[in-house]
C-alpha cells in the first residue's frame, strides 16, 4: 500500500504525520483549500485544490488512491449546529471510499473524548467523535482509528499566550503527553504493518503529567522566553462560555481534560507501533531551538 491521501494534512497534527509519511516512500496526496500553503510545506506530495464540502473535488482527490488519512477536528468556533469537516467531511469520504476500492481508513480521533458520559458530562462535539467512529466501523472498510492523549504541541500552540502558560481549573489525574512527532512515526510503522486488519491504537507518550505540572516542565526547559503559568477558575471559563463560542469550547476540554481518569493503555501500541522517544524536556528545549 503506497498511495494515500491526507485530509486535514496542512493543520498541526496533520502536518508532521504527511511529512513523516513522504519522508517514508509514500506517495502522497494532499486536498486543500489553500494548494499555495499545501505546496509549500509538501513540495514532493501531489496537492489537489479542494474542499470538503465538495463531494466531486473529495472524489477527485480519492482517485487512484490505496488508503485515506483524516487529521480533522472540530474548531474552536464550531456551533453544533453548523457543518463540520469531522462529520459531514468525514461522511462523504466514508461514501465515496465505499465506491472506490479503498483498502483502509485511518482516523485521529481522541482518548479524552471517552470522557463523554463520565460524571454526567454531555458535549456535542464528544458525541460526533463517537458518531464518526461508529460509521467508520460500519463501513466494512479496513480501519485504524488513533486515540491520542494530549499533545506536547498543545501547551505552545494553544495553551501559550504571550509570556503566560493559560491553565483552568484543577487537574485531577496525570495525561500521557505524546509529541505529534512520535505519534506521526507510529501512523507511518501501522500503514506498513497492517494488512486487512482492523485496529484501534491508544497512542500515549512516555512520562505523564498533570497539566499544572507538565506546564511547569516546559516552562523549566523552554530557554527563549521566560513564561510564567496563568490559572482561570472554571466558573469564570464557564461564564464566559455563554458570551463566546471559543470560551464555550475551552471550558468543556477543559473539564474533560481535568477529570478524565487517564490510564496507561498503550503497552499494546507500543509493541506494533514502536515506543515514543520524545520527553517533554526534549519537546521545550526543541520548541526553544525552532522559535530561535
Amino acid at each position: 500500500m503506497k498511495n494515500i491521501v491526507v485530509f486535514g494534512a496542512t493543520g498541526l497534527l496533520g502536518k508532521p504525520v504527511t511529512k513523516a509519511l513522504i519522508a517514508a516512500g509514500f506517495r502522497v496526496t494532499v486536498m486543500a483549500r489553500n494548494p499555495e500553503l499545501a505546496r509549500g510545506l509538501f513540495p514532493e506530495a501531489n496537492v489537489i485544490k479542494g474542499d470538503l464540502s465538495k463531494p466531486a473535488e473529495v472524489a477527485t482527490a480519492m482517485q487512484g488512491q490505496e488508503a485515506v488519512f483524516m487529521s480533522l477536528s472540530v474548531t474552536q468556533t464550531e456551533k453544533e449546529t453548523d457543518w463540520h469537516a469531522e462529520e459531514q467531511g468525514i461522511e462523504t469520504i466514508i461514501e465515496l471510499a465505499k465506491q472506490m476500492d479503498i483498502k483502509r481508513l485511518l482516523y485521529l480521533s481522541s482518548l479524552v473524548h471517552l470522557y463523554q458520559d463520565m460524571d454526567n458530562f454531555d458535549w456535542w462535539v464528544f458525541r460526533l467523535k463517537r458518531r464518526i467512529v461508529k460509521k467508520i466501523k460500519e463501513s466494512k472498510i479496513p480501519f485504524t482509528i488513533f486515540y491520542p492523549s494530549t499533545f506536547m504541541e498543545s501547551i505552545f500552540y494553544q495553551s501559550k499566550q504571550g509570556s503566560m502558560i493559560a491553565l483552568g481549573g484543577e487537574s485531577k489525574y496525570p495525561l500521557y503527553y505524546i509529541a505529534a512527532d512520535d505519534y506521526a512515526r507510529q501512523v507511518v510503522n501501522s500503514l506498513k504493518l497492517l494488512k486487512d486488519e482492523n485496529r484501534e491504537y491508544v497512542i500515549q507518550g512516555p512520562e505523564a503529567f498533570r497539566q499544572d505540572v507538565a506546564a511547569k516542565e516546559f516552562i523549566r526547559h523552554y530557554s527563549k522566553q521566560k513564561l510564567r503559568t496563568m490559572w482561570a477558575p472554571m466558573f469564570m471559563m464557564k461564564l464566559m462560555g455563554f458570551f463566546s463560542q471559543k470560551f464555550n469550547y475551552g471550558y468543556h476540554i477543559v473539564t474533560a481534560l481535568n477529570n478524565y481518569p487517564e490510564e496507561f493503555e498503550a503497552t499494546q501500541t507500543w509493541k506494533e507501533l514502536g515506543k515514543p522517544q520524545i520527553t517533554l524536556k526534549e519537546f521545550a528545549e526543541r520548541m526553544s531551538q525552532r522559535e530561535g
